[in-house]
């Protein structure tokens, strides 16, 4: 059998300022296929990567010393890093979670779940990134009065930007192309975070976290539209973007 090349390995920074569990992770992700660089703290990790080491996503803990994993997150983006992040932490609390994709974090694992969850999560959002998307080869999305640029992840209506997030651009994304029909919590959810993806407490418990994030995108439309009412809910089962008033698609 030949010899796995690393090359075809998933390369990926762990940042974590606790060694001994630096290590443990680094080691079975290692053991799961991963080409694993790992830093114990932001700032050690951001010189590397400005020296022009390469990987495919990077795993934040979130209490790390000086620049907090949080915090850490949106300076990668002001400097142009943009390698998909995901969470590895025990701070599971609800709005840790909320915190953490409004600041564009693509999954939040609790550490407890272990490395073997962790490593699938990884492996669904580097192959996702991998696949051309439809949506890319489109300009501009136009729905009434909505219009969405999923290139840059804008959302306008009447032309004013409604500032979203990426996470809740992919809500309104979601409901926007299926107008007038309703989409289950559970559809809502996995764009939110991916397919399969587990949070909150009971089986429904993730529906809690959508109806904050679908309370936050509707607050943002009436900071510009008081009038705003196209997100409708459907109790117990989701939400539709109701039917343009002026009839167009």
């Amino acid at each position: 059998m030949a010899a796995d090349s690393t090359d075809e390995r998933i390369r990926l920074i762990l940042v974590d300022d606790d060694d001994d569990f630096r290590e443990a992770v680094s080691g079975e992700l290692a053991d799961l296929g991963f080409a694993v660089q790992c830093f114990a703290d932001g700032a050690s990790m951001l010189a590397s990567v400005a020296d022009g080491t390469n990987a495919d996503i990077i795993v934040l803990d979130w209490g790390l010393p000086a620049l907090s994993g949080i915090d850490l997150l949106p300076r990668l983006r002001r400097e142009g890093i943009q390698l998909p992040v995901v969470f590895l932490t025990g701070r599971t609390s609800p709005n840790h979670e909320h915190l953490a994709f409004d600041r564009g974090a693509l999954d939040f694992v609790d550490k407890a779940r272990g490395v073997p969850i962790l490593a699938k999560r990884i492996r669904v959002i580097v192959e996702s990134s991998k696949r051309p998307q439809a949506l890319e080869v489109e300009e501009v999305l136009h729905c009434g009065r909505l219009m969405l640029k999923p290139r840059v992840s804008r959302a306008y209506w009447d032309e004013a930007d409604i500032n979203l997030t990426l996470t809740e651009f992919n809500i309104v994304r979601l409901l926007a192309s299926n107008v007038g029909n309703h989409v289950t919590y559970r559809a809502v959810y996995d764009c939110m975070h991916h397919v399969g993806f587990i949070a909150g407490s009971g089986e429904n418990g993730y529906r809690t976290n959508v109806r904050s994030s679908i309370k936050r995108v509707r607050n943002k439309f009436r900071l510009v539209d008081p009038e705003f009412a196209e997100i409708e809910n459907y109790p117990s089962f989701g939400y539709r973007w109701g039917k343009p008033k002026d009839g167009t698609a």
